[in-house]
């Protein structure tokens, strides 16, 4: 069973059903991710057990299964992926450095309420000419620093503004659509191991798969709590965070994503995530006056 987070009569509702298959039933209207993260030890699957009011009425609208958690990201965290930064970056050796390094690459992915969840058009700047959607395992962790459940992440992501310049990664990571999560939050007592995970990455375009790939979890070279040990230094996460954990899978050069394409992303025992794509307008505000 999962936690599914619904827009229902105009606010944002908890419900509860396979993730496979979709939410069931309403829980209390009292229920909300920011008080299970900001809770007790344990407060997820206290709510996963909770009595259900009703059922999921029709017309509810689904949700990113965030609160106001800020979402985070770790970077260069499978070998694939670092030889895709030094193949960008024209074999700059800062990648390479980070892959091998203590410290592992964090960098914030989405202020809070600015994740997209499941239908709901993901972005790519108008000022970048290569642009990838990254699909990732995301970790929900409350704020004692426990991983409490499991999501989907897409790191939206500029190859072509990071390429140039890794100090641009900001611009590259962080902007309108830039991230997606869902379809559900999935506890860890609920979800198979992550070693036994696989991701698959679909793109579609004009109706017909354009590309297609799929990872193991099991390949990363940092373990899921090192990294969320390593956000936790030095921050107070009141209402807990969302870390994306970094991918394998990198579609070819040749390949960028075009306005209209669909993004599907799957993960063993977590569900599907498909969103559409659409042009975000960079042009800022002195170029309307």
């Amino acid at each position: 069973m999962a936690i599914w987070q619904l827009l229902v009569e105009g606010r944002p509702r908890l419900a509860r059903g396979p993730a496979g298959d979709g939410p069931a039933e309403l829980l209390d209207a009292g229920a909300s991710i920011d008080g299970v993260l900001g809770g007790d030890p344990g407060a997820l699957e206290v709510l996963l057990g909770a009595p259900a009011v009703g059922p999921v009425p029709g017309g509810a609208q689904q949700l990113a299964p965030v609160g106001s958690q800020p979402v985070w990201a770790a970077g260069v965290t499978f070998l694939r992926s670092r030889d895709a930064r030094l193949e960008e970056s024209e074999g700059l050796d800062a990648y390479d450095k980070v892959y091998l390094a203590e410290r592992p690459e964090l960098f914030l992915k989405a202020l809070p309420g600015t994740a997209r969840g499941p239908g709901q058009p993901i972005g790519v700047r108008a000022d970048s000419h290569w642009d990838v959607p990254e699909p990732e395992l995301a970790l929900v962790v409350d704020r004692h620093g426990r991983i409490a459940g499991y999501t989907i992440g897409d790191d939206v992501s500029s190859r072509s503004i990071e390429g140039e310049n890794p100090l641009y990664l900001p611009q590259a990571k962080l902007y309108q659509g830039s991230c997606a999560l869902g379809p559900c939050l999935v506890p860890v007592g609920e979800a198979p191991d992550p070693a036994e995970m696989e991701i698959a990455l679909s793109i579609e375009r004009d109706g017909a798969e354009l590309f297609a790939d799929r990872c193991s979890v099991a390949d990363m070279k940092r373990s899921l709590p090192e990294l969320v040990d390593w956000l936790w230094r030095g921050q107070d996460l009141p209402r807990g965070a969302v870390l994306l954990t970094g991918t394998s899978i990198v579609p070819p050069p040749d390949l960028t994503l075009r306005p209209g394409d669909q993004v599907t992303i799957a993960i063993t025992g977590l569900g599907r995530l498909t969103n559409p794509v659409e042009l975000i307008d960079t042009s800022g505000p002195a170029a309307t006056g």
